[in-house]
């Protein structure tokens, strides 16, 4: 679109002005993706009002008209007997203990490996990290048996502690992958010039890699929050004893003792769900913005 230019007889500050330019209307906002988006978003959260509505039912009321029917009373006696006789509570500290010490353990190796390989000169480098990477591509129940018997040879079986090393063991692959890519994306002349100001190579990394990658390091958190939050594969090949499960494996034993009363069940459900939920909506912004680090270059 075409400047205004100022008139031939003006003086000389305002011929010299830049002209400015006519902003162009944003285009109407159609409604109709969000009217499309409303069975969309009632059929994603139907499970969820049905698990809520069972967990919230005494067991007779459940028992009386089925499973299926309408609320026809309202309990909390499904949370109490999952927290205290279910053991989900035990189960619940024992899944953020070892969730939030894999997390940091996995963001701390990956970040120190992905900087090392992104900014020196390693031999074989680039297969070092492909190697990395073709972990996470076998299949863990091949794995199952091996990982079993090296956690007792080692004398960590049976303990949240071996639990925290698998779940570091096979998480620091990709996280290394990804902040691999972002780091090596960052701008050449920042490191030069914290060279010049005399900034070693820890400096850099503590200085400006660390807070640069904070989109990127916020999303692999959710993503390896999620994943280790909810995972039951390995929890049951480590460990033995009941007082050391997680939370899923928490509620398949809450299912098998309480098979008859589903509100006891559906309330552990919720509960195993909420952990995952707070972390998800307090790195929301960063999580998308993680995602989208690269999009545009």
């Amino acid at each position: 679109m075409s400047a205004l230019a100022p008139p031939a007889g003006a003086p000389a500050a305002v011929r010299d002005r830049p002209a400015p330019r006519l902003r162009r209307p944003k285009p109407a906002r159609s409604p109709w993706l969000h009217v499309a988006m409303v069975p969309v978003t009632l059929l994603w959260l139907s499970p969820i009002v049905f698990v809520l509505f069972v967990a919230i039912r005494s067991y007779d009321d459940i028992a009386g008209r089925g499973l299926g029917a309408f609320p026809a009373s309202f309990s909390l006696d499904g949370f109490a007997t999952a927290l205290t006789q279910g053991g989900v509570l035990r189960s619940l500290g024992n899944s953020v203990l070892v969730t939030v010490c894999a997390v940091v353990a996995s963001l701390a190796l990956s970040s120190f490996a992905a900087y090392a390989l992104s900014r020196f000169d390693i031999p074989f480098r680039r297969t070092i990290l492909l190697t990395m990477l073709a972990g996470n591509l076998l299949p863990p129940q091949i794995l199952l048996v091996p990982v079993s018997s090296i956690t007792e040879a080692i004398g960590i079986g049976d303990t949240l502690t071996a639990l925290v090393v698998v779940q570091v063991g096979f998480g620091i692959g990709f996280y290394t992958f990804v902040l691999h890519g972002f780091m090596r994306s960052l701008p050449n002349e920042v490191f030069e010039a914290a060279r010049l100001d005399g900034a070693g190579p820890g400096g850099i990394f503590w200085r400006i890699v660390l807070p640069l990658s904070r989109p990127s390091l916020a999303a692999l958190a959710a993503l390896a929050t999620t994943w280790i939050f909810n995972d039951l594969i390995w929890a049951m090949t480590v460990l033995r004893t009941e007082a050391k499960f997680p939370i899923t494996a928490a509620l398949l034993n809450l299912q098998g003792g309480f098979a008859s009363a589903w509100n006891v069940v559906a309330a552990g459900a919720l509960i195993a769900a909420v952990p995952t939920a707070i972390v998800f909506f307090l790195f929301q912004k960063q999580f998308v913005s993680g995602l989208l680090v690269g999009a545009n270059k």
